[in-house]
């Protein structure tokens, strides 16, 4: 065709895997780079650098090559063909991103928790010295109406009766009610304190593990990539990929109505042995926790039509089937005090920010997933 150049020595090894496999896959078409891009309404230039290795291709764009190949050649693309150019991509997609930079997003978010924490431990002492010093102040003037009382009568009286006798008992009177709905307010307050602590405290000990996970997972030794494309048409047929035998795999729901994030989601956790399910809506998100109930951790993005993540997300926490699975929220507003704050009040207990990092994503799926793990292994 004379239009894709050789290889480039530069490349790294996962991207020049990826390259050959999808140089392979673009072949069987028989048809020249300028032509498929019109096909696909692509920019012909850009498209040439997904064949070339200096680019990674949205998997969407992965994903419209298998079927153009099956529609040229008239049968499906193997399952076997897919998940091995699905691992090529999520090598590249891993050499893209490095662990360094997921370490800094969770040390980041652990920060934040940390900050979260000390600031509820100095208000809830604040908030316990006052409450502390209200009952005080309530138990006295008690005691002085104890008094007043016991001078007007050694049978108790109605506290009108005495105050009629009485004008300062009025004012006293009105003074520990005052106290009193103060007192009231500040158990309230430093509740919430304690709870925002314990919760800050709960996320410093999650992220502390998906730190860990990310030092394992960069541990691990790299696995030599293969080199050679499976073949296109034969053995079972599929055009989407379908992950391992679900069996007894922790389940993972991921929420999203971009196909390109979900896509890009599954290509990154597929690495991990868990059953992935993945929906568009909200809608959907709750159908699937009605027809299953034993996801693992529910990864949602917070903007999407219709239903949004906080309005799924309290729906499921009203559930009681539902309540506990922990929601990671996906978000592309930002991780600022605001909507980190909105999201863990409507019941989300992380958070990852748009564009995500593979390697702090999986760190953090690992997690809950062993904690899944842990707690059935209890059962």
């Amino acid at each position: 065709m004379g239009e894709l150049r050789p290889l480039g020595d530069d490349l790294t090894d996962t991207s020049r895997a990826l390259a050959q496999a999808l140089r392979e896959l673009f072949e069987g078409m028989e048809v020249s780079v300028r032509r498929y891009a019109a096909r696909r309404r692509r920019d012909p230039g850009t498209f040439s650098r997904y064949l070339n290795g200096t680019r990674l291709p949205p998997w969407q764009v992965v994903m419209d090559l298998f079927a153009d190949l099956a529609e040229h050649r008239g049968t499906a693309v193997t399952t076997e063909t897919i998940e091995f150019v699905r691992g090529l991509y999520g090598s590249a997609v891993d050499a893209g991103s490095s662990p360094k930079h997921a370490v800094e997003i969770l040390e980041q978010q652990l920060a934040d928790a940390d900050r979260v924490s000390r600031r509820s431990t100095v208000r809830g002492d604040v908030l316990g010295d006052a409450l502390l010093d209200r009952t005080h102040r309530i138990a006295d003037l008690e005691v002085r109406l104890n008094q007043l009382e016991a001078d007007r009568s050694a049978e108790r009286e109605r506290a009108d009766r005495l105050a009629a006798a009485h004008p300062d008992v009025s004012d006293l009177l009105q003074e520990r009610n005052a106290l009193e709905a103060e007192v009231s307010r500040l158990g309230r307050e430093l509740r919430e304190a304690r709870e925002q602590r314990a919760a800050a405290e709960a996320r410093c000990h999650l992220l502390e593990r998906q730190l860990e996970a990310v030092e394992q997972q960069h541990a691990a030794p790299a696995l030599a990539l293969p080199t050679t494309l499976p073949s296109v048409d034969s053995g079972r047929s599929s055009t989407s990929g379908s992950g391992s035998d679900s069996g007894a795999l922790p389940k993972i729901l991921i929420v999203d109505d971009q196909p390109d994030n979900l896509l890009a989601m599954r290509a990154v956790l597929e690495t991990l042995d868990q059953d992935l399910v993945t929906v568009s809506s909200g809608r959907e998100a709750l159908k699937a926790l009605l027809d299953h109930d034993d996801f693992a951790v529910i990864i949602m993005d917070v903007q999407m039509p219709e239903m949004d993540g906080y309005e799924t997300c309290a729906h499921i926490k009203r559930r009681p089937r539902t309540r506990d699975v922990p929601i990671i929220f996906l978000t592309a507003m930002g991780v600022d005090p605001e909507h980190s704050a909105r999201g863990y009040a409507a019941g989300a207990v992380d958070y990852i920010s748009k564009p995500f990092d593979p390697w702090a994503l999986r760190a953090k799926v690992a997690v809950f997933t062993s904690i899944y793990l842990e707690r059935h292994a209890d059962r």
